[in-house]
């Protein structure tokens, strides 16, 4: 399912494809902005998104077998709530 995807869907309840798309992107640019500043987003039913930086860490380009760095990172960690997994066995 992309973006797109869910504007189709939600314009389906919503008076316009335009105002689907617009609400759409206000979620995702605040899901953005709250885990760019480390915190903690939850969807009661759905699940959580969890910003976290990774350690620096070795390693080798596998290609030359040269090694070096790898710098830390930021990522985000998804977890599935409970209600998630009942939703999905209970089809």
């Amino acid at each position: 399912m992309t973006k797109n995807d869910i504007s189709v869907e939600l314009s389906k309840i919503l008076s316009s494809k335009k105002e689907a798309d617009a609400a759409v992107n206000k979620v995702f640019e605040e899901m953005a902005n709250a885990l760019k500043n480390s915190e903690k987003v939850v969807i009661t039913g759905f699940g959580s998104f969890n910003a976290f930086e990774t350690k620096t860490k070795n390693g080798r380009n596998p290609k030359t077998g040269e090694k070096l760095v790898i710098a830390p990172m930021k990522k985000v960690r998804f977890k599935a709530s409970k209600d998630f997994f009942d939703l999905r066995e209970n089809k």
